[in-house]
This record gives C-alpha cells, sequence and structure tokens, in this order.
C-alpha cells in the first residue's frame, strides 16, 4: 500500500529510496501495442522470429515502453503527498537505455529523491533518480533523472521552509 505524507516531510526524504515498484511483466502483447500506439515496428520488437536471429535472442521491449513504464511504477509506489492537487511530469535528465528487456522479463522501478525545492507559491519540484531493475539480471534497464512538479494550495505550504 503506497503511503502518505505531508508537504513538510517530503525534503527529508531528499537521498532516501522513496519507491520500489511492483514486478510488471513485459509480454509481447504490450509490445506490440506500443509498437501500434506508437508506429515504431521494427523487426526487433514486434517479429519474433526474425528477432530471435538478433544478437538479442528474440523480441525486446522498446526504449520508451520501458521509460513511459515509470508512471505506472510511480503511481504504484511512491507517497502520496497529502496536500497535492496535481501532479506534473516535468521531463527527464539524463536518460539511458542500459539494458535490452527481453519479452517475457519482469520489471520493477526504484525511485530515490534526489531533490526537492518549492517554487512559487504552490508548487514543489521534485527530482528522483530512477532505475528500472530486470529481474535477475544485473545491468538495470534504464537509468534516469525525472523531474516533476507537486502542485497545491499555497495556504497548505509548509512555514518553515
Amino acid at each position: 500500500m503506497v503511503k502518505e505524507i505531508s508537504l513538510a516531510d517530503v525534503r527529508g526524504l531528499i537521498g532516501t529510496e522513496t519507491g520500489l515498484s511492483d514486478w510488471i511483466l513485459v509480454d509481447q502483447t504490450m509490445i506490440d501495442a506500443f509498437a501500434n500506439a506508437t508506429d515504431d515496428h521494427q523487426f526487433i520488437h514486434v517479429d519474433p522470429v526474425r528477432a530471435a536471429e538478433s544478437p538479442f535472442g528474440g523480441t525486446i521491449a522498446h526504449g520508451f515502453l520501458t521509460l513511459s513504464l515509470l508512471s505506472t511504477m510511480n503511481y504504484n509506489c511512491l507517497p502520496k503527498v497529502l496536500e497535492q492537487t496535481m501532479g506534473i511530469n516535468y521531463g527527464f535528465d539524463n536518460v539511458r537505455f542500459v539494458a535490452p528487456v527481453k519479452v517475457g522479463a519482469r520489471i520493477r522501478g526504484h525511485f530515490v529523491l534526489a531533490e526537492a525545492r518549492f517554487r512559487g507559491a504552490g508548487m514543489l519540484m521534485t527530482t528522483y533518480d530512477v532505475s528500472i531493475e530486470i529481474e535477475n539480471e544485473r545491468k538495470p534497464a534504464l537509468t534516469a533523472r525525472w523531474i516533476t512538479i507537486i502542485q497545491f494550495d499555497p495556504k497548505d505550504r509548509p512555514e518553515d521552509v
């Protein structure tokens, strides 16, 4: 169960792993749906027979599919800020696709809060160092720095920050 925290507690979590998501199975149906949504039908993603002859030995997930699953992982494990009225994806820095996610693999996200700073009266910018672990693999699927903005009613801003 995802826990709830207050705005005043967020900065105390800097430098800690604030979330570890549940495992997600990346199957061919998911990969094919992503290929259709993005019109990226490269054979290493959608043609199991041809991909079996590649260095990957079978189909692999799109890097952007893996990256997009961070949203699901976020909702699954990061603490909910009680005062939050809306969350906004601000972007990524240093995204690296480190290892391929083979069809049938399970992945999960690790979230370390790297920074939290108030911007304006009703916004808190949070920066997470994230990685996506591949079950039974040494290297992560990806690493990135993810920046989000938590919006809240300015009257709820802690006085001591």
